[in-house]
């Protein structure tokens, strides 16, 4: 069971790390509304927020970075609410919640609604990551593959 959030909650009922969040991702937003961050500075954003993670999370994001640039190089690296994610045409695709962020047990690897991975009714869209061997490289390598289309 995942460990909740040990933040205090405000009036509002999110925790302080959930409006930490929040309000990265309104940052996120205003620049994009003031015609956007070039992708270099994206990639930049990107990078620095893997760097700033603590480990294990540093070492779990570094492993998703690198692979997604090999196998999905048209994906383009960014931050989204503050997390490493990596989109299409301006639209998330994958992205890495680190587990520092909410003092969850387990990092998510997730895959958003531009992702390609829709198969019949239902699909999985996130995976619980705790360490990243060769069976999980190799699962990750494919999904990535297949969501980046």
């Amino acid at each position: 069971m995942a460990m909740a959030t040990t933040n205090t909650t405000s009036d509002s009922g999110f925790s302080e790390d959930e409006l930490a969040a929040m309000k990265q991702r309104a940052a996120e937003l205003r620049a994009e509304k003031k015609g956007g961050a070039k992708k270099a500075d994206e990639a930049e954003a990107c990078v620095e927020a893997i760097t700033a993670l603590p480990q294990p999370d540093r070492g779990l994001a570094e492993a998703i970075h690198r692979i997604v640039l090999d196998v999905a190089p048209a994906l383009d690296p960014k931050t989204w609410y503050g997390f490493p994610s990596y989109a299409r045409d301006g639209k998330v695709v994958v992205f890495f919640k680190p587990a520092s962020k909410f003092k969850s047990r387990y990092a998510t690897l997730g895959f958003e609604e531009a992702a390609q991975l829709d198969d019949g009714a239902m699909w999985v869209t996130s995976y619980a990551v705790t360490g990243i061997g060769q069976v999980e490289e190799k699962l990750i390598r494919t999904l990535v593959q297949k969501a980046a289309g």
